[in-house]
């Protein structure tokens, strides 16, 4: 059995569709996502790095989910893009792996980073007179080690599933990129194990975190609802929405997608989820960040007074 997995060298990614005269419009539009994902991402981590005032725990996670979004947008939108240009999208087998297990292991990390973000939330409104022992750095620097910690063993868990998989003959990917459940339809000897491995990895990772969140999100709001200023209920709203807009895109379509038997969600339908978590959400965080805070805009217009007055 082994022998006939190893037999499979190479797998043709599918795309997201095969209109023919659609192919360069979504080229072009997918290609605009990933500019403005890179220059997004990449201009909150200069901002955060450049600007001290911007060192506190809560642009500590951002920055971080900043560098989380970079690298699996990057893991995952290049290889789709070849997908409109060329005929048949190759990828290698060892290739395909790889894409799968960082695409994982970005993805579980994001969802952990979001709900140590809705932690340190819930510390700064609840809690603010012991805020900055309690968000301490080695403590900030813990949770962040539990994240990335947590985005490994997901990731090796999927990729260990698929891995001991066999794929007998059939070599086309319906889907733009290397995912868990097209390549458990592409097998030949998948079981309910497998699927069942899926489930619970996915339950927990995304269970932890939802649970974390919601909780979190729930002392906040009865804290809020005890200010007795308005701006003060204003100022705490405008602090946690922003957060709480990232967190039902992201987690709402990669529930969607995973928490579903294959059976019942076509494959094709869940292309378009994917979409969201993971080309859509790492280029709308930066936008969503920036300009709903003004912490962040204050720093984009000293850095960029600074460089205009040198």
């Amino acid at each position: 059995m082994a022998a006939r997995n190893f037999s499979v060298t190479e797998f043709i990614l599918t795309g997201l569709t095969d209109e023919t005269g659609l192919q360069i419009p979504l080229f072009l539009l997918f290609l605009g996502f990933y500019l403005i994902t890179m220059l997004g991402n990449l201009g909150l981590i200069l901002l955060i790095g450049l600007n001290s005032h911007l060192h506190t725990p809560m642009y500590f996670f951002l920055f971080n989910l900043s560098i989380i979004d970079l690298s699996y947008s990057t893991t995952i939108t290049p290889k789709m893009l070849m997908s409109f240009i060329s005929k048949k999208n190759r990828i290698l087998h060892a290739g395909c792996m790889t894409q799968l297990f960082f695409f994982c292991f970005f993805v579980i990390s994001e969802s952990f980073v979001l709900s140590a973000m809705a932690y340190d939330r819930y510390v700064a409104i609840c809690n603010p007179l012991v805020y900055t022992v309690t968000m301490s750095p080695q403590v900030c620097s813990l949770l962040l080690l539990g994240v990335y910690v947590m985005g490994l063993t997901g990731a090796m868990a999927h990729t260990g599933s698929i891995m001991s998989l066999t794929f007998c003959s059939d070599i086309l990917i319906n889907h733009f990129m290397c995912d868990i459940l097209p390549l458990l339809e592409l097998s030949c000897n998948r079981n309910y194990a497998n699927e069942l491995v899926v489930f619970i990895v996915v339950a927990i990772d995304i269970g932890i975190p939802i649970v974390t969140i919601f909780i979190s999100y729930a002392l906040i709001l009865s804290s809020i609802l005890h200010i007795r200023s308005t701006e003060g209920r204003s100022k705490a709203f405008s602090t946690c929405s922003t957060h709480i807009i990232v967190v039902l895109l992201f987690f709402g379509s990669g529930a969607f997608m995973y928490l579903k038997s294959p059976s019942i969600l076509p494959l094709n339908q869940g292309k378009i989820s994917s979409l969201f978590y993971t080309i859509v959400v790492p280029m709308l965080n930066p936008l969503i960040y920036s300009l709903r805070n003004k912490d962040v805009k204050v720093a984009f217009r000293k850095t960029l007074g600074g460089k205009i007055f040198c």
